[in-house]
């Protein structure tokens, strides 16, 4: 059986990683037709993934019910599939939850941390990065590791370094990572929170950050809806906003949280944010149409890593959102914190802030004073820094045209 290159990637007959081209063969008749996968144990083990995921992946894309019956090797997926289609879901998996966001490897483990959160660490190139977390299959994984992995924990006889260690099967385990902490003490009841913690704290300093970024040769999260979805809530209670964006807190639930939840349930139920009408109806059922809190929470919710294009095709929504400078300057403070989740993203930077100033969301005024000082209002001043940075392409074009501008003015 002719071998494939793992994640249909790379068209180079010489390229190392390989993979067996999936067969199938399907059984049955009317309601009972069923397609089997014969090799499914050779292409996971190829990928050093369980079996059992790339199978649920498809029932999950496919809205199909799987059956997994590893004692007989048997791997089902109910309902008449074609062969293309069923490898092109292998791929989309392949994207998400195997190929290295850094390097673009397929040299990863899965690790699930105590706070059920998936990251991947890839033997090739030492980064830890944080997993897909929104897509229905990651609690699956959470509810079934990979086993004799060391999700996050000490091996015995490590007295506090961080180099990476052997697991019984050889495989690399990667550096631990310390505790996330607030001043020695405990970090608040809020899983959301201690997600976004953890995930600043993997992406290190912002100098290691850049130079990762600057490494990038491959975009691996073009299919995914990035992780930042779950983060809402943990945002939420540190943007600092004026006294108008505090309606609702203090008299039972925030009206902010409910927001971030009803957008985070659809993006989990459906695969993709909510229209633009329901998007609108429940803010203003919660009250918080027009709040500046209220584009935050959105903006850092319903994109991908398509962000750039998905202004646009949303710019009549978000004008309903965006409505004064505060709220303008909110939108911007959201997509720090998006940008910050995704290492695709961040490369885009430039085209996103590019597409609020085309589309006059947020005016060339807001925009150059945003980029003046870095603030850490929304996301830590490193961090800030280097949003801005990554942005500089752009914030230069824009002062360069208002310096020729103004010239004309003058000479008129």
């Amino acid at each position: 059986m002719a071998n494939l290159n793992i994640g249909g990637q790379s068209d180079d007959a010489f390229y190392r990683y390989k993979m067996p081209k999936l067969i199938h063969k399907v059984e049955g008749k009317g309601n009972g037709i069923k397609t089997v996968i014969p090799n499914m144990s050779d292409i996971a083990r190829s990928l050093n993934r369980p079996p059992t995921y790339p199978t649920k992946f498809f029932g999950c894309e496919l809205g199909a019910q799987v059956k997994c019956d590893e004692k007989t090797d048997r791997y089902i997926v109910n309902g008449q599939h074609d062969a293309d289609k069923l490898q092109q879901l292998l791929n989309g998996f392949i994207q998400r939850f195997v190929l290295c966001p850094a390097c673009g490897n397929p040299e990863t483990d899965i690790l699930v941390d105590k706070s059920s959160t998936i990251f991947m660490y890839c033997n090739a190139c030492g980064v830890r990065s944080k997993g897909d977390n929104i897509h229905k299959l990651a609690t699956y994984i959470v509810k079934n590791p990979p086993v004799n992995a060391a999700y996050g924990k000490k091996s015995k006889g490590d007295k506090g370094d961080k180099k990476s260690s052997k697991n019984k099967n050889g495989t690399s385990t990667p550096p631990e990572e310390d505790e996330d902490s607030n001043n020695g003490k405990k970090i608040k009841d809020d899983p959301l929170t201690r997600k976004i913690k953890q995930e600043a704290a993997a992406l290190g300093d912002a100098d290691s950050y850049k130079s990762q970024l600057d490494d990038w040769s491959v975009d691996t999260s073009s299919e995914a809806v990035a992780a930042r979805q779950k983060d809402l809530e943990g945002n939420m209670k540190g943007l600092s906003l004026d006294d108008d964006d505090e309606d609702g807190e203090g008299n039972g639930e925030n009206p902010y949280e409910l927001f971030g939840e009803f957008l985070e349930e659809a993006i989990e139920t459906h695969g993709k944010a909510p229209s633009d009408r329901d998007i609108l109806e429940k803010a203003e059922e919660l009250g918080i149409l027009g709040k500046s809190r209220a584009i935050t929470v959105l903006v850092q919710c319903i994109f991908t890593d398509e962000m750039a294009r998905e202004i646009k095709t949303r710019i009549n929504m978000l004008r309903k959102f965006v409505v004064s400078e505060k709220a303008q300057k909110a939108c911007l403070g959201g997509m720090e914190r998006h940008l910050i989740t995704s290492k695709t993203l961040m490369m885009k930077a430039p085209l996103v802030l590019q597409a609020f100033y085309d589309t006059e969301l947020i005016e060339e005024e807001i925009i150059l004073r945003w980029a003046e000082k870095p603030s850490k209002r929304f996301v830590t001043r490193d961090e800030a820094k280097l949003i801005r940075e990554r942005c500089a392409p752009f914030i230069k074009w824009l002062e360069e045209a208002e310096e020729e501008d103004s010239e004309e003015e003058d000479s008129e």
